[in-house]
């Protein structure tokens, strides 16, 4: 983006992808004017901090039927939480159609952070709380950023304490459903986008490491079959995709299927009850704060089963600032 100056704390403003809108929530920004997709944006953890509220009837959907340049002269933000390159690479914007949005309504600030494999993307990637502290700039809110870095230093060293030995942990395969419905777009840990930071936090050990399959990246669909889940083998199996689902209605739409396949049925990760929502793509610090949790008690039940990983509560105070 190079220099981006700002008159003010942006007061309307707008995100594409979940991250970035839950970032700039976190740090008292208030709510995003538009998401790419709603079904995709973990909203439903806000309801779990007190006195926290969110209207997603007030977000914008911005790409029904592609992303529209005359919705973001509608929203008319004073600031886009957005690479344009995603844009330019997966819409059909061209550069012009970005200056021309910079320049009428508002600059541009964002980096495609969700993971590290596009082609595309060559320039400098951040994580989860580089690129917040780039945010908390912008907002002026160094004070919130400061308490959820304490946060998740506090989260991460209760992780540590609880994990088990290396070789106690289970090989993990994370996959998103590809549009077959008996094949999936695979993901490794060691991308190093923020998407797969609570597998590292964790320290699962990738199925994936020790074979060619490599890291979904836009531009390559390539998928594994069922009987290459079988041959890979996975002890647990995260699936993408059914961040929102309740438990059942997630038993019903992928572990159910994966039971009754003859292939799938004979995966360790299927016989042994360890398939698990993979919960969202993006994730800013709350939705991380969340997922970061659900994944520890899913896998580590005996180490995380009466464990509150994060304050709910002070999240709640860091959004509003009364901490």
């Amino acid at each position: 983006m190079g220099e981006v100056e700002f008159e003010g704390v942006p007061e309307r403003w707008t995100a594409l992808l979940p991250s970035y809108a839950d970032m700039a929530f976190a740090l008292g920004g208030g709510q995003t004017l538009g998401i790419q997709n709603h079904a995709r944006f973990g909203t439903e953890v806000y309801d779990e901090l007190p006195g926290i509220e969110f209207d997603e009837d007030e977000v914008t959907e911005l790409t029904e039927g592609g992303v529209d340049t005359e919705l973001f002269y509608e929203m008319d933000a004073d600031a886009h939480f957005i690479d344009p390159h995603i844009l330019t690479h997966w819409y059909d914007w061209d550069r012009d159609d970005v200056d021309q949005v910079r320049t009428d309504v508002g600059p541009f600030f964002g980096n495609f952070i969700r993971r590290h494999s596009d082609e595309w993307h060559d320039y400098r990637y951040y994580d989860l709380y580089e690129a917040l502290e780039l945010m908390a700039e912008v907002f002026q809110a160094r004070d919130r950023y400061d308490a959820l870095v304490d946060l998740h230093e506090t989260m991460l060293g209760t992780i540590d304490e609880r994990l088990p030995p290396d070789d106690q942990r289970p090989t993990a395969m994370l996959v998103y459903p590809a549009e077959s419905g008996n094949e999936f777009y695979p993901f490794r840990f060691d991308d190093g986008g923020i998407s797969t930071k609570q597998w590292r936090d964790l320290g699962l050990t990738d199925a994936l490491a020790t074979t060619d399959v490599g890291h979904y990246r836009y531009g390559d669909r390539s998928t594994v079959d069922l009987e290459t889940l079988l041959e890979i083998d996975p002890e647990v199996l995260l699936v993408r995709n059914h961040g929102g689902d309740s438990e059942s209605e997630f038993r019903e739409a992928v572990v159910e299927p994966l039971r009754d396949d003859p292939a799938a049925s004979k995966v360790q990760a299927v016989k042994d009850d360890a398939v698990y929502s993979a919960g969202y793509l993006d994730q800013g610090p709350i939705i991380n704060f969340y997922h970061t949790e659900r994944a520890a008690t899913d896998i580590y039940p005996d180490a995380f089963d009466d464990a509150t990983l994060f304050d709910r509560e002070r999240v709640a105070e860091i959004v509003t600032g009364e901490f």
